[in-house]
């Protein structure tokens, strides 16, 4: 087939096993073409005008920006672009907000290459993509009122906190994090006072060994 009716594909993820797994499984369908393989956001954001993709599969955890902030700019830049996320993260917990953010989709890295095959094969036709399970969480959201209703505390943290949360959990301490998501010490001080709050953590010490505890069940 003729690389011009091609569907241009670029894949962002900072894992290399798991990059040239993706890699494999989407040059192996007809019509799909990867043109570019990413370790991280700012290397898309640089090259993106030369690389022109059709879809973007982005990993959440990105060393520097974030998978969810790279989708954020990307669809300011481009809002036709297709994202589909796959990440081992927690889809009940990412997936509402990558769809928020602007994604069409999300996979869990341990699901089979045809889940991932179909997650693609329907974004590009337009159409959304997650597990039923979460389907049914964003349907039951817009009945009862966005938000209105958490599953879980961690559903309660901002995409920020989110991210404040998770670095901590990875042993990053406050400048750490201010300088990896550009913000100031003091910023970073009060998203880990409200993510106290909305956790029920009654010191630093119980936020760390929580953020720890989490990620440690995560994966990355």
């Amino acid at each position: 087939m003729s690389k011009i009716n091609r569907q241009r594909v670029i894949v962002v993820d900072d894992h290399p096993m798991m990059r040239k797994g993706l890699v494999t499984t989407l040059d192996a369908e007809y019509g799909l073409e990867v043109v570019a393989q990413l370790e991280r956001a700012e290397e898309v954001i640089q090259k993106y005008t030369e690389l022109s993709p059709d879809l973007a599969i982005v990993d959440i955890s990105l060393d520097g920006m974030s998978g969810l902030e790279l989708i954020k700019h990307l669809i300011t830049r481009d809002p036709d672009l297709k994202i589909l996320v796959v990440s081992r993260h927690e889809e009940t917990l990412y997936a509402e907000r990558v769809i928020r953010a602007g994604a069409k989709g999300y996979v869990m890295k341990q699901e089979a290459g045809e889940v991932l095959i179909k997650a693609v094969r329907k974004i590009l036709n337009g159409r959304i993509y997650v597990s039923d399970t979460v389907s049914e969480k964003l349907l039951l959201g817009m009945a009862q009122g966005q938000r209105d209703i958490y599953k879980s505390p961690m559903d309660q943290l901002s995409d920020r906190e989110l991210e404040v949360f998770e670095l901590t959990g990875k042993g990053n301490k406050t400048r750490e994090i201010a300088e990896k998501l550009h913000l100031s010490v003091k910023t970073v001080e009060s998203y880990r006072a409200r993510i106290k709050t909305k956790l029920n953590l009654e010191n630093a010490t119980e936020l760390m060994m929580h953020a720890v505890k989490w990620v440690e069940g995560e994966g990355k």
